[in-house]
């Protein structure tokens, strides 16, 4: 996963602007940039993830206006899902206009044209995002119009931390860990935008996705449980229970029989051959030793220690 940082201040001011430009077609998508003050300034930046990219900018007044050109000379189709921190944003797509205030997210289309206006200073997370990525648990998005998630919608708090997370964070996500945030900002922003009173089906396996990663995100919690998991996505504890009923499991037996799973991995890594059996029990959640090792031995048929000698063989 790459990072890049541009800002106006490393040009002279003169070139500020069509410095600008140049950054905001690299970090976000291929557009146009207009309407400049005296003296504009500007910030952003940005991390690519196998065809996502994710980015942030501070910058003054001006606008971002993505034409049919634009599309034209574009390779890939994708969603641009803007998050508003500071300042207002005034949208527009097709019929569809509105304006984006601190807190609210808004999904556009990529291969359709667009006005983006900011009228005073504004910072904004963005997300470029396949087309197929979100279609497949959203399909309503084909549709074509602009969708805007408000600051106190359902999911709305979870999808703006994932979007910060991918963006702001000092050090970049390793690969797996970028994937499971971005699989999880998916979710939520399919949960969010779901319309279609047909779709329950489909909205019951985007949250059961929803919460098994969130559970394998946080596997390593002691104080994992269906409690905790239910706050985070906003829905009952019996609702956790019942999305865990699906794959015929329950929530405790995935939980220890994951942890067991990380563990007897962790037990025949190489490089991790210093550490102490105990040591990687309670790494992965486990506050019983005693407990641990009986489920061990019950799950793979040996010891813990017996796993691990057994790779020395």
């Amino acid at each position: 996963m790459a990072a890049s940082t541009w800002s106006t201040d490393t040009v002279g001011t003169s070139e500020g602007f069509s410095y600008w430009h140049e950054a905001v077609c690299q970090a976000v998508l291929n557009v146009s940039t207009e309407a400049p003050c005296a003296g504009f300034r500007a910030s952003i930046s940005g991390h690519s993830l196998d065809g996502l990219r994710f980015a942030c900018f501070a910058a003054d007044a001006h606008e971002i206006v993505r034409s049919r050109s634009h599309i034209a000379r574009s390779v890939d189709e994708h969603y641009l899902v803007s998050f508003q921190i500071h300042g207002r944003s005034q949208i527009s797509q097709a019929d569809e206009a509105f304006i984006l205030e601190p807190g609210e997210i808004a999904i556009l289309d990529g291969q359709r044209p667009f006005r983006v206006s900011f009228p005073t200073q504004v910072q904004r997370v963005l997300a470029v995002m396949p087309r197929t990525l979100l279609e497949r648990r959203a399909p309503w998005l084909r549709k074509g119009t602009i969708r805007k998630i408000g600051s106190d919608s359902p999911y709305a708090d979870l999808a703006r931390r994932h979007l910060l997370q991918l963006a702001l964070r000092e050090e970049t996500p390793d690969t797996s860990e970028a994937s499971l945030l971005t699989e999880n900002l998916c979710n939520l922003l399919a949960l969010a935008t779901a319309r279609d009173p047909g779709s329950s089906e489909r909205l019951a396996d985007i949250q059961h996705q929803q919460v098994l990663a969130f559970c394998q995100q946080h596997l390593a919690d002691p104080n994992l449980a269906p409690a905790m998991v239910a706050a985070h996505c906003r829905i009952s504890v019996r609702t956790v229970h019942l999305r865990f009923e699906r794959i015929g499991q329950s929530f405790g037996r995935w939980v220890v029989e994951n942890r067991l799973e990380a563990c007897r991995r962790d037990l025949r890594d190489p490089l991790q051959s210093s550490c102490g059996i105990s040591e990687i029990a309670y790494r992965w959640g486990f506050s019983d030793l005693s407990h641990f090792n009986r489920a061990f031995r019950n799950r793979f048929g040996m010891t813990p220690r017996e796993w691990r000698a057994s790779a020395e063989v």
